[in-house]
């Protein structure tokens, strides 16, 4: 799929994405409205899963063809993908499974999403110290913050790899690099970025990322990555047929996990959202991430300055080069911020409404590859 060429097809855009025939859609880093092919392969699987047993109806090799797209996407191997849905649970898996030791503490944002805040601050009940990360600016994580937050006593590091509400995008290379000489574990939450910026896992060791947003796929259709070597670490916790060897479905008499990532996937695939995670996957690497990448700079280089013109301060509108996430959020001081969204609401044109722990609201806007520079001026000049 060539972008350019997208963008430039009104009827062809609207055909591989029927949302753009009714509303301008600028909110993938919430829910995204599934592209038609996505659906299509969702309603197929759906459709022959009524002629008979689902999964003898669907091709035999869609849970592992959908492992090896994941794993071509983060440059990983498919033996260290698991199907296992939410993000929440995906990092959960990690939370729990590490076999902490009294004393141990670990590293998080605490203006994080919540779904990599919470796992790790029930780690307290086990004597785990929780440290939260002091920054100056909301997001805004350098590796210099991390790595002098950190001491000999430091287990694992829990991050975002962009900041769901400031855009602001973390130097996982730098971050991970430095972690893995102190011998430190890492892990990713890249929900907010896997699917719109190369997001790759040479240097993290656990990475959790659902595909309803940026990844343009079913809701609790994500992916959990464990490094090879930390699978020897990471005990499942969750246990069922799946995960569990047993021969002829007859339970045996010791546990004995799967050699693969797949000894944290307890029980059956949701076939369905297989169908429509591998359909996204296909697509976004069909498009080329590098280009999707250079589409979502580009398109977040022309909003700055058009939204600054307006008088809106947009949150980390001078980010490097390298710390610029695919989202922005902007607000002004006395502005019914609310208010503005449910404009742009009503004139078609869909955002997110998001707070931070001040209660200041902002406006994200997330645009993915195929919304045009058209849309972008008709929100520029609805606020």
């Amino acid at each position: 799929m060539n972008i350019s060429s997208l963008l430039a097809d009104e009827e062809w855009r609207g055909r591989e994405f029927p949302v753009t025939r009714r509303q301008v859609f600028l909110a993938h880093a919430a829910v995204c409205a599934l592209p038609w092919r996505v659906a299509e392969a969702i309603r197929r699987c759906a459709e022959a899963g009524a002629q008979g047993d689902q999964e003898e109806a669907l091709p035999r090799t869609l849970l592992a063809d959908t492992r090896s797209l994941a794993a071509t996407l983060l440059r990983a191997q498919p033996e260290e993908i698991a199907l296992v849905g939410p993000t929440s649970l995906g990092l959960s898996l990690v939370a729990s499974g590490l076999p902490w030791r009294k004393g141990d503490n670990l590293l998080i944002y605490h203006d994080d999403y919540p779904a990599n805040v919470y796992p790790w601050m029930a780690l307290a009940e086990r004597g785990v110290e929780v440290r939260l990360m002091n920054l100056r600016g909301l997001g805004r994580i350098r590796p210099q913050d991390v790595i002098g937050q950190v001491d000999e006593r430091t287990r694992l590091v829990a991050l975002a790899s962009c900041h769901f509400v400031s855009g602001w995008r973390l130097d996982l290379a730098a971050v991970g690099q430095a972690l893995r000489q102190r011998r430190i574990l890492f892990c990713v939450d890249a929900i907010q970025t896997l699917g719109a910026l190369p997001t790759t896992v040479e240097h993290i060791d656990f990475l959790a990322a659902d595909a309803h947003k940026w990844l343009l796929g079913p809701c609790a259709a994500g992916i959990l990555y464990v490094r090879r070597e930390a699978q020897e670490i990471l005990r499942p916790t969750v246990f069922g047929w799946h995960n569990v060897r047993c021969p002829d479905f007859v339970a045996q008499e010791k546990l004995a996990f799967r050699s693969d990532a797949g000894r944290y996937e307890a029980g059956s695939a949701s076939m369905l959202s297989a169908a429509g995670l591998k359909a996204a996957l296909e697509l976004l690497l069909e498009a080329g991430i590098d280009n999707i990448a250079a589409e979502l700079l580009r398109k977040r280089a022309w909003l700055v300055p058009a939204l600054q013109a307006k008088g809106w301060t947009v949150l980390h509108a001078d980010a490097p080069q390298p710390n610029r996430g695919p989202l922005l959020s902007f607000h002004r001081p006395g502005a019914d911020m609310p208010a503005v969204h449910q404009k742009l609401l009503d004139l078609g044109i869909v955002t997110s409404l998001r707070k931070d722990r001040a209660g200041r609201a902002y406006i994200r806007v997330s645009p993915h590859f195929y919304n045009t520079d058209a849309e972008l001026s008709r929100l520029v000049e609805a606020v």
